[in-house]
């Protein structure tokens, strides 16, 4: 191509030289100048084509990253699916769980309501008495005895009266399977003084003592040792003023408390 232009401009140059138009040092120049030109113009091509190869290599690695992308994202939406799908059966699972859980507490609420009702009808008379109270508060079941219904003053044995009032409690007792059964012994701040005081130092040890007793009888009469628990509080939990005879009545009791197992 260089030898082909250079001929067409030198035909040119001695066309215009036959004419008498162009001397031979202005046929050089023209010649060095086309030479120039030509160089200019093949650098420039060159460069066109590097540039269009260099083109094309990115249009390839465009092409192969697209490709490697949508691999990517058909991987990823196949995962995501997967997830959602394993998302949807542990909801799925933990509304059942749920719904479970709350048929199974319904079904203990109504077995302590049940408890309660049967407790209230049998122990009607006392309750009349005012010599025993029972409650039920979230689960949990208290039937509160004053201590006179079942011990003689100062004494921490259980009178024949009273345990013909703890039979009745333990007739429905037995019929309770899912709660633990506590014993709760409970005094008035009286302090204990005279010969009794060797025995019952404090509150605490009447208290624990009486709260032992029943709870021995309850494993006599067969309620299982392993429901069973003892607790003493001496005067410190009480539910009256302690300031008046008829109070320090109610705070001397024994309550037996049906809370959940732990």
């Amino acid at each position: 191509m260089r030898k082909t232009f250079l001929t067409i401009t030198a035909l040119s140059l001695v066309t215009l030289g036959a004419a008498g138009c162009v001397s031979k040092s202005e046929y050089t120049k023209a010649v060095e100048s086309a030479e120039v030109r030509y160089s200019a113009l093949e650098a420039q091509n060159a460069s066109l084509k590097k540039e269009l190869v260099d083109a094309k290599k990115r249009s390839e690695q465009l092409a192969a990253d697209n490709a490697q992308l949508e691999t990517t994202l058909a991987s990823k939406s196949g995962e995501l699916g997967k997830t959602i799908v394993e998302l949807r059966q542990r909801v799925s699972g933990l509304e059942r769980d749920l719904s479970e859980s709350n048929k199974a507490r319904e079904e203990k609420v109504r077995e302590v309501s049940s408890t309660y009702e049967q407790l209230v009808k049998k122990m009607k008379g006392e309750i009349d008495k005012g010599q025993v109270t029972i409650s039920e508060l979230k689960g949990r079941l208290t039937v509160n005895m004053v201590d006179a219904i079942l011990f003689d003053s100062g004494k921490a044995e259980v009178k024949q009266d009273g345990l013909v009032v703890l039979g009745k409690v333990i007739e429905i007792l037995k019929t309770v399977n899912d709660k633990s059964i506590r014993i709760e012994g409970h005094t008035d701040n009286k302090p204990i003084v005279g010969p009794l005081a060797q025995r019952y130092p404090t509150n605490w040890e009447l208290s624990a003592a009486r709260a032992i007793n029943v709870t021995h009888y309850l494993q006599k009469q067969g309620i299982e040792p392993t429901k069973l628990s003892a607790a003493a509080f001496g005067e410190f939990k009480m539910v009256a003023d302690n300031a008046t005879a008829e109070g320090r009545a109610k705070n001397r009791r024994i309550e037996i408390v049906l809370v959940p197992k732990e």
